[in-house]
C-alpha cells in the first residue's frame, strides 16, 4: 500500500471498529432491559416488556441505522468522506451518553434512534472511501473488515466484563469515551479522497453500461437534485444491481435475526448457568472489588460465547477480502450463503448436543458470518458506476441494516411466539435466498461474458 492508502485505511478502521463496538454491545444490554423494565410508557398508554417489545426497539434503532444509509450515500458523493465520519464519532459518543443517563425505556430507546442516525452515515462514507481512494481495493475491505471484527468481538466482550463490576448505564458512558477520542483523530486526518479513480477506473459491462447512460465518468460527481438522484436509481436499479440489492438484505436479516437475541436465547442452555463471582474469586479479591457475598454479580457465560463468536468472525473477514481479489464474486456469494444456511440448521442440535459441539459450529458461524460481507461489498463495486458509488453504497446498507433490521423484530416475535427452531428455519431461509442469487449472477456472468 501507498502513504495515501495507508492513511486512508488507518482511518476507515479506526471509525469501522467503534461503529461495530456500539452497534454489538447493544444486544448485551438487550438482556439485561428485559428484566430490568416490566412496562414502555408511551404517555397515553402502557405496553409490557417482552421480548418482541424490546425487538421493536432495537430495530428502530438498528434500522435508522440502514435507513440513514442511503441519504449519507447521497450526502458522500457530494461533500465527500471525512467530514460524514467525524460527524458520525461525535454523533455515536453523544448517543451513548444519553443511553447513560436514560431513566426509563423510552429514553433508551431515543438514544438508540439518535445513535442509528450518526452510525448510518458511516458505510457509505468509509466504503466509499476505500473504493475510490485506495488502490489495493480488495486489501483495504479486508483490513477495514477486521477492524469492524475487532470492534464487533471487543465491544462486547469489554461491555460484558464492565458489568461483572458496574452497572449497565455506567458501561455506556464508559464505552462513550473512544468515540470521542477517535472523533478528534478523524478531525485532523488528511488524504486523497479519489486517488484509486483518477482518471478512469475500470469497470466491469454491467457499471459501464450503467456508466454510458451517465454520459460521463463522474468520478467525482454524485447526485446533484431530486430529479437525479432518482434517474441514477433507476440506471442502478435497472441491471443486475437489484440482484444485489436483495442478497444484502438477505444477508441484512440473517446477521441481525441470529445476533439480536442471541445472548438471552443461550441463557436458556444448562452449560450457560450463571456463575456467582464469589465462587470465582476469592474473598480478598471480592472485597476489594466491593463484592459483598450475595450481592447477586455473576459471570454470565453466554455473554462471552457471543462475544468469542464475534471475535472468530475477524479470520472469516480477511479470508473473504482476500478471496475477493481471487475469485468471481458470485461465486463467494454462492457458496457463503450457502455455508450459513447449513449452519442455521445445525445450530440448535450443536447446542443440545453439548458445549463442545456448540463451540465448533459457534466458531464456524462467525467466520461464516463475517465472510460474506467482503464479497458484496466488492460486488457492489463492479455492479456500479464510481461516480455514484456513495449512492450504490447508501442503497446496500439500506438494505443490510434497515430492511435488515427487521431481522430483530423478526427474531423477537418469533421467539415470544414461536419456538427457536422456528427462528433458525427462517434464518436459513433466508440464506438459501442469498445463496440462490449468488448462483443466478454467476451464471449472468458465465453467459455475457463480463
Amino acid at each position: 500500500m501507498n502513504s495515501n492508502d495507508r492513511s486512508i485505511v488507518a482511518l476507515v478502521m479506526l471509525a469501522h471498529g467503534m461503529v461495530h463496538t456500539y452497534e454489538l454491545s447493544i444486544p448485551i444490554f438487550v438482556s439485561i432491559w428485559l428484566t430490568e423494565y416490566d412496562v414502555l410508557s408511551l404517555g397515553i398508554t402502557e405496553v409490557d416488556v417482552t421480548a418482541a417489545t424490546v425487538g421493536l426497539i432495537v430495530t428502530a434503532g438498528y434500522g435508522l441505522f440502514g435507513v440513514g444509509a442511503l441519504p449519507g450515500g447521497v450526502l458522500v458523493d457530494r461533500i465527500g468522506s471525512r467530514l460524514l465520519i467525524t460527524l458520525c464519532l461525535f454523533g455515536m459518543a453523544g448517543s451513548f451518553v444519553l443511553l447513560g443517563v436514560a431513566p426509563n425505556l423510552l429514553v433508551v430507546a431515543i438514544a438508540l434512534l439518535l445513535w442509528g442516525a450518526a452510525a448510518s452515515v458511516y458505510h457509505p462514507a468509509g466504503l466509499t472511501l476505500l473504493s475510490k481512494g485506495v488502490e489495493e481495493r480488495g486489501t483495504g475491505f479486508a483490513y477495514h473488515g477486521i477492524a469492524g471484527n475487532v470492534g464487533t468481538g471487543l465491544g462486547p466482550l469489554v461491555t460484558a466484563i464492565l458489568l461483572l463490576f458496574v452497572d449497565w448505564t455506567v458501561v455506556a458512558v464508559v464505552l462513550a469515551v473512544p468515540a470521542l477520542v477517535a472523533g478528534a483523530y478523524a478531525l485532523r486526518a488528511r488524504f486523497d479522497e479519489t486517488a484509486a479513480v483518477a482518471p478512469s477506473e475500470p469497470m466491469t459491462d454491467e457499471a459501464e453500461s450503467v456508466e454510458d447512460d451517465a454520459g460521463d465518468d463522474r468520478a467525482g460527481g454524485g447526485v446533484a437534485s431530486l430529479a437525479e438522484f432518482g434517474s441514477e436509481t433507476r440506471r442502478l436499479f435497472a441491471g443486475a444491481f437489484a440482484l444485489v440489492f436483495v442478497v444484502v438484505m438477505a444477508s441484512g436479516l440473517y446477521y441481525r435475526g441470529i445476533l439480536t437475541f442471541l445472548p438471552n436465547l443461550l441463557e436458556s442452555f444448562p452449560a450457560f448457568a450463571p456463575v456467582p463471582l464469589t465462587s470465582l474469586l476469592p474473598p480478598a479479591v471480592t472485597d476489594a472489588l466491593g463484592i459483598p457475598a450475595g450481592s447477586g454479580r455473576s459471570l454470565n457465560p453466554e455473554r462471552y460465547f457471543y462475544s468469542g463468536l464475534l471475535i472468530v468472525g475477524v479470520f472469516g473477514q480477511y479470508l473473504g477480502g482476500k478471496l475477493t481479489d481471487r475469485i468471481p464474486v458470485e461465486y463467494g456469494l454462492a457458496g457463503g450463503f450457502g455455508l450459513l444456511a447449513v449452519l442455521a440448521v445445525l445450530f440448535l442440535p450443536a447446542a443440545t448436543a453439548g458445549l463442545a459441539p456448540l463451540l465448533l459450529v459457534g466458531a464456524v458461524l462467525g467466520c461464516a458470518l463475517f465472510l460474506v460481507q467482503p464479497f458484496y461489498q466488492a460486488t457492489v463495486a463492479e455492479y456500479s458506476p464510481a461516480g455514484t458509488r456513495g449512492l450504490s453504497y447508501g442503497f446496500t446498507y439500506l438494505g443490510v441494516f434497515g430492511v435488515g433490521a427487521l431481522g430483530g423484530t423478526v427474531a423477537g416475535a418469533i421467539l415470544t411466539y414461536a419456538t427457536p427452531a422456528v427462528l433458525f428455519a427462517t434464518l436459513a431461509a433466508f440464506a438459501v435466498v442469498g445463496s440462490g442469487i449468488g448462483v443466478v449472477l454467476a451464471r449472468r456472468r458465465r453467459r455475457t461474458g463480463a
